[in-house]
């Protein structure tokens, strides 16, 4: 294992937290209630803590996981584990990765942005700035964003089978009507803003706005409005193109089969994915973008009270507009994303001032313990220290806070479990 601190460190008592959010069909709007809503109200991060997070995690089938806090001006860093399965070397915080999903919160600041600048209505008809592509005309933008459409996912279908439905289309390349077509094959979840589904298939339609109304593709749109006047020098959207540039991690999608060789899925087009999970990043870059987008750096107040409009997913868990909110064992409340593409887990969310980030990243896929383990990145960074033992770790063997056990739900195919 690898770890390093940068001006300041904390050891503390490991903390695991095991929770996951799952698919819910529910659709009322409700404020944020966040108990802590700046960092000078949180503990200091628990630095063993995520240490011992990232640790379990390479015992339960990832072969290497990193972490990253920003905090004020702090940094600190972790790792565990290997980035390359062939060549034996140690992953670092310094690699590029797909971060899946998370890409959906940079395509919903662009529409957010779009909005602000009265490019775009939130509750108009998709139909009215893309005539005749979707077969209901109730359906908004704000719909989309907010995973309320009722437009089928089609990696349900895609990825029913993980391994040999990836290498079907890891070098294919897809317009975004054919993917929305491969959604329209099938029948809708639910009426127009009546529930909670996630679908991939609502920011392809997103990616297709960004590019009527901007005029210019997806990836310019991401460099010309977040990338570059952020200064992110490791985010990239490279589709077509198969290659990570640069330093990367090497993503393993874990087999259906259980004991079978885990598939090296890093090089693959992602045009399955395009404006729904697409983009190339580091631990580094998504807390810089998050703590923009929480401090008001990227859209205007109004804009991100839009996308602070949430919709219940579970106990502890809220969507809004391409942003997740989850609440943690300690009563704080975080905010990003969390990203799954084959190859990589990513869990990046931010305080609610946005000065203190946490991006996690672990380089597997298909594997639900993983997934579940992950949130306890979370727990350790901004619950800190925990002094009470509620429950031992079957994992550690050490104290762990529980607070729900679901069943685990890929971004990727998230009708289908993968625990």
């Amino acid at each position: 294992m690898v770890s390093r601190t940068v001006r300041r460190a904390t050891a503390s008592a490991a903390a695991l937290l095991t929770l996951t959010a799952v698919p819910a069909h529910a659709a009322t709007h409700g404020s944020d209630t966040t108990r802590t809503g700046s960092t000078a109200a949180l503990p200091a991060p628990d630095m063993a803590g995520l240490r011992a997070v990232l640790r379990t995690l390479t015992t339960q089938g990832a072969p290497g996981a990193i972490a990253r806090i920003d905090d004020r001006g702090t940094v600190r860093t972790a790792a565990a584990g290997i980035g390359d399965r062939t060549t034996r070397r140690a992953i670092d915080n310094a690699d590029r990765f797909r971060i899946g999903s998370v890409t959906k919160s940079f395509s919903a600041v662009v529409l957010l942005q779009l909005v602000d600048a009265h490019k775009l209505d939130l509750d108009s008809s998709v139909d009215r700035y893309l005539p005749g592509l979707l077969p209901d005309k109730r359906i908004t933008v704000r719909h989309l964003l907010s995973h309320r459409s009722g437009l089928y996912d089609y990696t349900n279908s895609m990825f029913a089978n993980s391994v040999s439905g990836f290498e079907a289309v890891r070098d294919k390349v897809f317009t975004y009507r054919q993917l929305v077509q491969l959604s329209l094959k099938h029948a809708r979840t639910n009426a127009p803003g009546t529930a909670y589904s996630y679908s991939n298939t609502n920011f392809v339609v997103a990616g297709m706005l960004i590019e009527k109304l901007t005029g210019h593709s997806v990836g310019t749109a991401y460099r010309d409005r977040i990338i570059k006047p952020l200064k992110l020098r490791d985010t990239f959207y490279v589709h077509p193109s198969t290659k990570i540039p640069g330093r990367h991690a090497r993503g393993y999608l874990t087999q259906d089969r259980v004991g079978a060789k885990p598939v090296d899925a890093t090089n693959q087009t992602v045009s399955w994915a395009q404006s729904a999970g697409a983009l190339i990043s580091t631990t580094h870059d998504l807390n810089t973008f998050f703590s923009a987008l929480l401090s008001g750096r990227l859209t205007s107040t109004a804009a991100l009270a839009q996308m602070e409009r949430w919709t219940p997913v579970n106990s502890t868990t809220r969507y809004g507009l391409g942003l997740r909110r989850r609440d943690l064992s300690c009563g704080v409340s975080v905010y990003g994303h969390t990203g799954a593409v084959q190859g990589f887990y990513t869990y990046s969310f931010t305080s609610k001032d946005g000065r203190r980030s946490l991006t996690a990243l672990a380089n597997t896929s298909n594997n639900g313990t993983v997934l579940n383990t992950m949130a306890g990145t979370l727990e350790s960074a901004f619950c800190g220290k925990r002094t009470r033992t509620l429950q031992a770790s079957p994992l550690t063997g050490r104290g762990s806070y529980v607070t729900e056990r679901r069943t685990a739900y890929e971004d990727i195919a998230p009708g289908i479990a993968r625990d």
